[in-house]
Parts: structure tokens; C-alpha cells; sequence
């Protein structure tokens, strides 16, 4: 093959990561963007290997994934050099001798435990990392961090046949366990503001919701969980009941349900004036326009989730 088209056998062992995190990086951040051959197989350029190996080593130095991976190349040689104290690295074929092991308790370190955790089926080790990832990152990092990306990978290497059904419904069910219980409200205070968090009638996934409604309770919300797939008057109703400040709604699958802009309109005629809709998920940028019509506030992320959380949190300004 051609040295200037590297398959992902070749970019693996020249970047030091592994396959599954160089399809994190390149589909959850758009880190790198390969060729595809008439089989569609990935095809990695220099370029693309020289940033893959340059993001390993600023997210062994400490810096976000998801902040680097939107930098130049340029920029990501400045903050290598300035990170190690040398000049920037020069990219070529990875042996592997001499590099400093990732800490285990890094991001990507702890990602790769659970992935090889579900890949095993080994439960026990999966919700080990899950707790060590808590412990090490804290409440935020570990669901930015290892809980989002996980969740979002696992579905990613189901579609594309690198893992089986069962490994889905597997990693789903201990990650849906566990954000349930991170999301309780055992810390919750009456006076704390309430969010209800769930997803639109016909929007069957919930691990989106799930990770919204952990996020909320992380950041000091009471929340109400009501499972996927309710009617706007269904939510509406527990909005007044419980005297909600907010609404959370995470739309992930089906990305073109042509009923979904009626129950968000309903919804919005439905609950009080002040209490703002919060969007987010995979499936998002699809009803962008739906959203846009009922004056949600739509996260590109769990992190830009965070922010509008916070911000509401706020005392308005008389």
C-alpha cells in the first residue's frame, strides 16, 4: 500500500492507539477525517496520522479530547512541545519503546477498560472502571469523560458489526443501572430547582436522557426521571405537579419521525410560559427546526448541556 494511505492496522500501530479509540476521536470529535476506498474501508493520510499522534500525547498530558481535537495541527505541535518541554514530535512508525505508559486512571485509559470490558462481557470489571472512573474524574469528568463517550461508541461499533447485539444491550443495561442511581435524588434538597427529564412520545431510547438527567443531578437539580417515550401531556402534567423549573428531552433514534414538531408544539402550548425546554442528543440537528419553532435551548454536548444548566440556575436580573 501506498506509505501516504495508511489502513487503520497501520495507523494503530503508528499513533499508539487503538482502533477503537481512532473512531471515537474521528466520529464523537471529527478529529481526523480518512479517505474511504471503493469498499469503504478507511484510508489514514500522514497528515491524519501526525494529528492522531499528536492528540495521544496531549490527552496523556492532561488537555480534553474534546477541545484539542478541534485545533489545528499547528496549534496541536505548539501546545506538544509546550506540554513535554521539546520540540514537537516527529511522526513516523510507532514501536512503542521508551513512551511513558498512560496514567490508569486517565480518560482514555479508563475508556479503553470498559470497552474491553464489554468486548469480555465481564460485568463486575465494567462497573469497577465506571466507580474508578468516578472516583478519579468526579461526577462531571466521568460522565463527559467515559460515560458519553462510551455510550456513544458502543452504539457506533454495533452499527458497524465490530461488536454483537448482545454486547450492546449488555454495556446499556450496566450504564443505564448506574446513571439511574447517579441521578436519584438522595442528595436532593426541597429547595433545589426541579427538572423533568425524558424523552418525546416515540423516541425510544433513553440512555441520552439518562446521562442529561445524572449531568442535572450532579449539578445540585432535583430531579424527576420519567423514562422515554412520553406524550406532551404526560410531561406537562408532571411539569405542574412537581413544579419543575425546567424540561430536559434527549432525541436520539428515530431521526425522522414526522410527528416529533407536533408533540414539541404541543408540549410548548402546554407547559408555563417560564419553564424552558432543554434538547439535546444524537438525533438534535434533525429536528433543529422544530426546536428552533418552540425556542428550546438545543446542546451540542453533555459539557454545553452543562452550561445551560448552570446558567439557568442563575438569579434573573430584575
Amino acid at each position: 500500500m501506498n506509505r501516504s494511505h495508511n489502513a487503520i492496522q497501520a495507523a494503530v500501530q503508528r499513533t499508539g492507539l487503538s482502533a477503537h479509540v481512532i473512531r471515537i476521536w474521528e466520529k464523537r470529535y471529527g478529529a481526523v477525517e480518512p479517505e474511504r476506498t471503493a469498499t469503504n474501508r478507511r484510508l489514514y493520510s500522514e497528515a491524519d496520522i501526525e494529528r492522531l499522534t499528536l492528540l495521544r500525547e496531549l490527552t496523556r498530558a492532561g488537555q480534553s479530547i474534546g477541545v484539542v481535537a478541534k485545533l489545528p495541527t499547528g496549534e496541536l505541535r505548539r501546545l506538544a512541545a509546550q506540554a513535554h518541554d521539546r520540540p514537537a514530535p516527529r511522526v513516523g512508525p510507532a514501536d512503542g519503546k521508551g513512551e511513558a505508559e498512560p496514567s490508569q486512571d486517565a480518560p482514555l485509559a479508563l475508556l479503553e477498560r470498559c470497552f474491553e470490558a464489554v468486548k469480555s462481557l465481564d460485568a463486575p470489571e465494567l462497573e469497577a472502571t465506571l466507580r474508578r472512573a468516578e472516583l478519579a474524574l468526579g461526577g462531571q469528568g466521568m460522565l463527559q469523560q467515559v460515560a458519553a463517550p462510551l455510550a456513544q461508541g458502543i452504539g457506533a461499533f454495533w452499527r458497524t458489526g465490530e461488536i454483537t447485539a448482545a454486547h450492546e444491550h449488555f454495556c446499556s443495561a450496566i450504564l443505564k443501572a448506574w446513571l439511574a442511581r447517579a441521578a436519584g435524588p438522595f442528595n436532593a434538597a426541597a429547595t433545589d430547582p426541579g427538572i423533568v427529564v425524558t424523552t418525546p412520545a416515540g423516541q425510544v431510547h433513553e440512555l441520552g436522557a439518562l446521562l442529561f438527567a445524572a449531568l442535572a443531578a450532579n449539578l445540585g437539580w432535583r430531579v424527576l426521571y420519567l423514562g422515554p417515550s412520553l406524550p406532551a401531556p404526560e410531561i406537562a402534567g408532571a411539569v405542574r405537579q412537581a413544579g419543575a423549573r425546567a424540561v430536559a428531552l434527549s432525541l436520539v433514534y428515530p431521526e425522522d419521525d414526522a410527528r416529533l414538531e407536533g408533540e414539541l408544539v404541543r408540549l410548548r402550548e402546554l407547559l408555563p410560559a417560564d419553564v424552558p425546554i432543554l434538547v439535546g442528543g444524537r438525533a438534535c440537528p434533525a429536528y433543529a427546526v422544530a426546536c428552533g419553532k418552540i425556542g428550546a435551548l438545543q446542546a451540542g454536548s453533555l459539557a454545553e448541556a452543562g452550561e445551560q444548566l448552570e446558567a439557568l440556575r442563575k438569579p434573573k436580573a430584575p
